[in-house]
């Protein structure tokens, strides 16, 4: 598989926006004002495609102008004007809007100021029964003025750490807005993590300021939470005050705040003007292999481009309803949030993707009047097996894109979607990374949808994708690069002082060219495919091939309930591919299941693709995000001892990892 299918030989698009949808699309009105006052291409009309690849092509030429007109459009506030907007190109380090001051929680909370939508919903609180409770924006500035001056009382100064052990519930979006108009620095971690997983991540930022629930409900049942929460205050000395939210009814426990005593007293906020690359919020890798790197990133950077990709990419606004499954501890919580920029109401979603039923999130964006909609692309997959018919059994009128992400959504999802939920269905598969807290490629209102495919790299995104040379390839697979460098790009890694860490994740490879660590092909036709990470990449006699693909093919098959395919270089040069196959209750892995699992990836990628073996396993390993473990199962294949290829805190069962350790010793591979 290094060379995809030429867009000219595929069928046509599943799904193309209406000319009165492209026409009212805030990417449209922003095309025809750039070409107008910043010299953007002209858009063609009756051309989208066209007129997209142009607008795209300026956007990473004039990368200044590009960047600048986005804060003109979206009227971004400066407490101090720039004079240059990108005044050192070079990645790492690239220096945007030097000079320039801003608050990030102004513009989230900006909507608010408008009496006419005082008594608007800001956010739509839900939880697992399914009935909406809404924080009006009133309320939400009102509360956010509050917390943020209780945390002045409190000494929190610009750059102090303030962290939160909570679920997806309004307090943390009060919480993290509150510390970013105070100019603090947010980071966050779902009560559903162990103490451990916390403060591995935790220490490393040293928070002055610690949120915390006493528990959560999560598939009908209380999970308590206060031994944790305990923990944490022993273990990290430098917090000087803990808040207690009592979502399971308890007192505040000796020692801390009760969070009704700091928003009981509403007040406006007061927003700290701090520069264009102060810090606003820490996210995490996931530590999978070691301590996750805690990924800074700015302000400014994040406000232009979340403004870029929910205003003109998510076509999000005002009268929108934005609603996407998440945690606290997945980067996708702190988009969802940054849908406030936009006006929009956000939903917030606190319980089990799939309680009481394989169908609570339709249920949900059901309820909630939902317009945008983003999930995984595992819960899309398990809707189908599951037999579920969103369209049928709710309304969803109001639904105008089901996005998803977390991994590639595989073609029969597609499908899914427009047989099972709309035909006129905006389907948006994006990728991106907690790297940068947003999306390399995805959405495009403008653009068609075409079957397994991206549609389009995203403004002022230098995507490309490079063979090993560095080389630029079209229609073949390559390393997912970005050449010039995004907003939104760490300013740093905490505690990486000399910032070896941060090049040698992103730099290595290519000096000065962002690489991913994702195989991706960029099509001639513009469209973007996304076949797994590269560095658990298979390659067989030279030829490289995508996991995602394997997975999308076996996965078909109604026994298999997930699989996990690993390519292990041995040391007598020979290559081992083993695919481990979970199965659905009742299956038996006999010879007759074994042949249809090898012929369907026979006849639907190549001969190359059939694994060597094929392995009933009890479980595939996770990341805390849900993401499938390749490269530590790879590592434990190899002979190296778990302690040494996994963090256990990061991962969601470490007995399932056991097991393919004990697998490795069977094969006669010694822990080294």
């Amino acid at each position: 598989m290094n060379t995809a299918a030429h867009p000219d030989d595929l069928p046509g698009p599943l799904w193309q926006p209406g000319a009165d949808r492209i026409e009212r699309a805030q990417l449209t009105r922003f095309h025809a004002w750039a070409a107008e006052r910043h010299g953007a291409p002209d858009a063609r009309p009756g051309d989208p495609a066209a007129s997209y690849a142009a607008l795209h092509r300026w956007s990473v030429e004039e990368l200044e102008t590009f960047w600048g007109a986005v804060a003109e459009w979206f009227e971004v506030r400066f407490g101090t004007p720039y004079d240059t907007v990108l005044a050192d190109p070079a990645m790492p380090g690239a220096r945007w809007f030097p000079g320039a001051t801003l608050n990030y929680a102004e513009h989230a909370l900006r909507a608010g100021e408008d009496p006419a939508r005082a008594d608007d919903p800001a956010l739509l609180h839900v939880d697992e029964t399914h009935e909406p409770r809404p924080v009006t924006w009133a309320e939400l500035r009102a509360q956010v003025g509050a917390a943020a001056a209780a945390l002045r009382r409190l000494g929190v100064r610009p750059g102090d750490r303030v962290s939160g052990y909570l679920p997806n519930i309004p307090q943390a979006a009060i919480a993290f807005l509150a510390t970013a108009a105070v100019g603090g620095v947010w980071t966050s971690c779902a009560p559903d993590f162990g103490a451990r997983s916390v403060l591995d991540r935790f220490q490393q930022v040293e928070p002055v300021v610690l949120f915390t629930v006493d528990g959560y409900a999560y598939g009908g049942k209380t999970h308590d939470r206060t031994g944790t929460v305990a923990e944490l205050r022993r273990e990290l000395p430098t917090v000087r005050a803990v808040v207690h939210i009592p979502l399971l009814g308890t007192p505040a426990p000796e020692g801390a705040l009760a969070w009704d005593d700091i928003v009981r007293d509403g007040t406006e906020p007061v927003f700290e003007q701090v520069p264009f690359d102060h810090p606003l919020w820490v996210l995490y890798s996931s530590g999978t292999t070691g301590l996750p790197k805690a990924i800074v990133q700015s302000q400014g950077g994040i406000l232009l481009e979340h403004l870029k990709q929910l205003g003109l990419h998510c076509d999000l606004g005002p009268g929108d309803r934005f609603f996407w499954y998440t945690s606290t501890g997945w980067m996708m919580w702190n988009f969802l949030v940054s849908g406030l920029l936009s006006g929009a109401t956000v939903v917030l979603y606190d319980g089990s993707p799939g309680y009481p039923d394989t169908a609570a999130q339709w249920r949900i964006a059901e309820r909630t009047g939902t317009t945008l909609y983003g999930t995984s692309a595992a819960y899309v997959m398990a809707c189908r097996k599951a037999g579920v018919h969103p369209g049928r059994d709710f309304d969803l009128s109001r639904v105008k894109c089901v996005a998803t992400t977390g991994s590639p959504l595989p073609p029969d999802g597609f499908r899914w979607i427009h047989d099972e939920v709309a035909e006129d269905m905006w389907i948006a598969s994006v990728s991106g990374g907690t790297d940068v807290c947003s999306c390399f490629a995805g959405a495009v209102p403008t653009l068609p949808v075409h079957i397994g495919e991206l549609q389009a790299p995203g403004l002022g995104t230098d995507l490309q994708a490079w063979d090993p040379r560095g080389r630029p390839v079209v229609d073949e697979v390559g390393e997912l690069v970005v050449t010039r460098p995004m907003p939104s790009m760490p300013v740093r890694f905490w505690n990486d002082p000399d910032g070896s860490r941060y090049r040698d994740s992103y730099f290595e490879m290519f000096p000065g060219v962002w690489r991913h660590g994702d195989w991706i092909t960029v099509t001639s036709r513009g469209t973007v495919v996304i076949h797994g990470r590269s560095d658990s990449t298979l390659n067989r006699q030279g030829v490289r091939m995508g996991s995602a693909d394997i997975y999308e093919a076996v996965e078909r098959l109604p026994e298999i309930r997930e699989s996990l395919v690993i390519g292990v270089e041995q040391p007598d040069g020979g290559y081992w591919m083993p695919l481990f196959v979970h199965l659905a209750p009742g299956a038996t892995l006999d010879e007759d299941l074994l042949a249809r699992i090898k012929t369907t990836i026979r006849t639907e990628l190549s001969p190359r693709h059939v694994p060597d073996e094929v392995i009933e396993v009890p479980g595939v390993p996770h990341t805390l995000t849900g993401k499938r473990i390749e490269v530590p199962v790879k590592r434990l294949l190899q002979g190296t001892s778990l302690d040494k290829a996994v963090n256990p805190g990061s991962v969601d069962d470490i007995d399932l990892l056991k097991y393919y350790e004990r697998l490795a010793r069977t094969k006669g591979v010694s822990a080294d």
